[in-house]
């Protein structure tokens, strides 16, 4: 009676298949590169959110203080204190900020004034439109949003990111950072005033 079975050559070639056809699936797919074009899809989503909460806030609030949006002069940025940039404007802002204003890792998502952003969103009278104030998925040194206002009485302001992925960033097929209408090609910049 004969056995029927694999030889050991005829497994380790349909392993070695296997292995070059999944060496090709994962070069293609490329989860890394798909990875960062989430968080960018993500960053491009926050800054429309807070430049919508922004423009809500000075549309419903009667008569806001006059740093109801921060300090003129001044960048603010996501990360906690020390872990982002130390350079004029946070590297991004053409008006060349000469503070930069960080938060404690536990009052960055605030809503209240003390979070990254020193607007008190709570005092919207339909309640703060978020419930907690978004940061950059990564948040660290390198990939953060800034923001910067030119304060009372014109009430202008901007908002930064960083992409992370070829598809976003300057040059890509969905290129959001040259075309956004700012004066950096660099970063992706969202407001009222894209020259702060």
């Amino acid at each position: 009676m004969e056995k029927k079975g694999f030889t050991l050559i005829e497994l380790l070639i349909v392993i070695a298949i296997i292995v070059v056809l999944s060496v090709v699936v994962i070069i293609t797919i490329n989860p890394a590169q798909i990875l960062r074009q989430a968080r960018d899809s993500q960053r491009i989503s926050d800054l429309g959110t807070i430049r919508t909460a922004l423009s809500f806030y000075l549309s419903d609030v009667l008569s806001p203080a006059q740093n109801a949006l921060g300090n003129s002069s001044t960048c603010y940025i996501s990360t906690a204190p020390g872990v982002g940039t130390t350079t004029a404007g946070c590297g991004r802002m053409a008006s060349g900020d000469t503070t930069i204003v960080s938060t404690t890792a536990a009052n960055a998502n605030k809503v209240d004034g003390t979070g990254w952003i020193k607007t008190n969103f709570s005092a919207i009278s339909t309640g703060a439109p978020f419930g907690t104030l978004p940061i950059d998925p990564v948040n660290n040194a390198t990939y953060f949003y800034s923001y910067a206002t030119n304060a009372y009485p014109n009430f202008q302001f901007e908002i930064d990111a960083d992409m992370e992925s070829t598809r976003y960033a300057s040059s890509g097929p969905s290129d959001v950072e040259s075309t956004d209408g700012g004066d950096n090609v660099g970063v992706y910049e969202v407001g009222t005033d894209l020259a702060l």
